[in-house]
């Protein structure tokens, strides 16, 4: 399953650089990228250079590598809670990145000035990445008991979380303005559209956190029997959900922070891959991670030519109840 989950990403990413309002030849984009990667000659014009190196691969990077980490991030999710119905959102990540994302667009400049002039447009990533980290660390101290992390407090400490983050979202649509209102619609819908060269050290820290998903693997395998008996064996438990959690708080910050809240993706692609090849997290995290990545990048091709010349929000794919 793994080589053909990677030559199908490998296709879909060449199809989401050829499709687009700028058509490209597929071996066209093929010579652009040889061409900058090992510095092959070229006949390539200017215009599809720019579109092709600056606009959709790096896009497509992005794409494979936020599908993979959210996939992973949900499959973990299931892991430690032994619930294939648990997602990253569950723990209240994606409800706290929004939040604070919102806090950057409507408070920006009037609280935060000094800082809005610092960051720029890294503005609203940053508050959403930590936002997240924060509400997962949060809801980590309320469910510490002297055993071990509390799955059960945990759990119900998520859902009054996003409750709350709710109640105060609220307030801030109430008191925003029509441009910030746009910005806090289009934001929360989730889009691959502003990814560009300049998020690839983000990038690059997300596909660090997917490889090192891989190494919970065993020790989740041992948590499936409970955690009584997993500590029987000589896991420590409490350790392994504090990586877990630290693990997922990032995938998703930094995920949320790139393309927005993104769903679907953590909760139906492990759930997928678990009845197909059962339970072992040894083959379930890097399937779930490839084929994360490729759920991803087929939404964004359908994003960009279902309404061709407009491009629809990737978050509307993969969550349809988002436009009600």
């Amino acid at each position: 399953a793994p080589p053909i989950l990677l030559g199908l990403s490998i296709v879909l990413a060449l199809c989401t650089m050829v499709i687009g309002p700028y058509h490209v030849d597929f071996l066209q984009v093929w010579e652009i990228i040889l061409s900058h990667l090992i510095g092959t000659p070229t006949d390539a014009t200017t215009a599809e250079d720019l579109v092709v190196w600056t606009i959709r691969f790096p896009r497509a990077i992005g794409a494979f590598v936020v599908g993979a980490a959210l996939a992973a991030s949900g499959a973990v999710m299931q892991g430690m809670f032994r619930n294939p119905l648990a997602d990253p959102g569950l723990i209240g990540v994606s409800a706290g990145a929004s939040l604070m994302a919102a806090v950057g667009i409507v408070l920006a400049r009037v609280w935060f000035e000094s800082v809005n002039e610092m960051l720029g447009f890294w503005m609203v990533p940053v508050f959403a990445f930590v936002g997240g980290t924060v509400v997962t660390f949060f809801i980590y101290i309320v469910s510490l008991t002297p055993r071990g992390v509390s799955v059960v407090t945990m759990l119900l400490a998520g859902i009054a979380i996003n409750a709350m983050v709710g109640a105060v979202s609220g307030t801030l649509t109430y008191v925003a303005t029509d441009a910030q209102l746009r910005d806090m619609a289009f934001w929360s819908l989730g889009s691959l559209g502003g990814v560009s060269w300049k998020y690839m050290g983000v990038v690059g820290a997300l596909a660090l956190v997917c490889v090192a998903f891989l190494s919970l693997a065993k020790r989740l395998n041992a948590l499936l029997l409970g955690e009584s008996e997993a500590r029987h064996v000589g896991i420590d438990t409490k350790m392994l959900n504090r990586k877990c959690i630290v693990l997922t708080a990032l995938a998703v910050g930094f995920s949320v922070s790139i393309a927005g809240p993104v769903a679907f993706v953590g909760i139906v692609v492990p759930h997928l891959l678990r009845l197909i090849m059962g339970p072992d997290h040894r083959y379930l995290l890097p399937n779930s991670m490839l084929l994360g990545g490729c759920l991803l990048l087929f939404s964004d091709i359908l994003a960009k030519t279902m309404f061709t010349p407009a491009e629809i929000p990737i978050g509307i794919i993969t969550a349809p109840d988002k436009v009600k």
